[in-house]
């Protein structure tokens, strides 16, 4: 199994988290619930008539460390590729084999890694959220800074682990749930 770091625990971070986990992958977010969505009020996202931002971040992140994610309340100081990638706190470092970044407004680790820009400012990515450098995805406002939102976020960040599911089983992945069995 792969070891994936995610850094941001936005809708984003969590969701890729969550697919990560839930097919046994070893997974570690880096974050301080400080994302963006402790201001929200989600009226607009499938499946959930209205929520508060914070308790949504609270139903998530619980939802991801159920199936084995790791959430670390850490800055990132610093991510390294070389073999593998290294990420830097303040109490350490841990090696990954991918790393998610979910930076937000500000890719200081997208632009510390001298992934490809667009001409707005915002990180390079394809369909599947790679970046210009093997085994980075970027999601949420550092892809798309300009039309970003939880739901969109989040669906980036399981498109995103479904890419790292799919490339460690060498073909595509369909994670399907089926209802329990009565």
């Amino acid at each position: 199994m792969a070891s994936v770091a995610i850094v941001g625990d936005g809708p984003g971070g969590l969701s890729a988290a969550l697919f990560l986990a839930k097919n046994g992958h070893e997974v570690t977010v880096f974050g301080m619930d400080k994302t963006a969505m402790n201001w929200a009020y989600l009226h607009n996202y499938l499946g959930i008539p209205e929520i508060a931002g914070t308790e949504f971040q609270t139903i998530a992140r619980g939802q991801a460390e159920s199936f084995g994610a790791v959430m670390r309340d850490e800055e990132v100081i610093s991510a390294a590729s070389g073999d593998g990638f290294t990420i830097t706190t303040d109490s350490g470092s841990l090696k990954a084999d991918y790393l998610i970044l979910t930076e937000g407004k500000s890719p200081v680790l997208a632009n510390s890694l001298g992934l490809e820009t667009e001409p707005s400012g915002a990180i390079s990515v394809d369909r599947d959220y790679r970046s210009s450098s093997e085994k980075v995805y970027v999601v949420g406002r550092s892809a798309r800074p300009e039309r970003s939102q939880a739901i969109i976020s989040a669906g980036a960040g399981a498109t995103a682990a479904l890419d790292i599911l799919a490339l460690e089983a060498g073909k595509d992945v369909h994670d399907w749930d089926t209802p329990p069995k009565e």
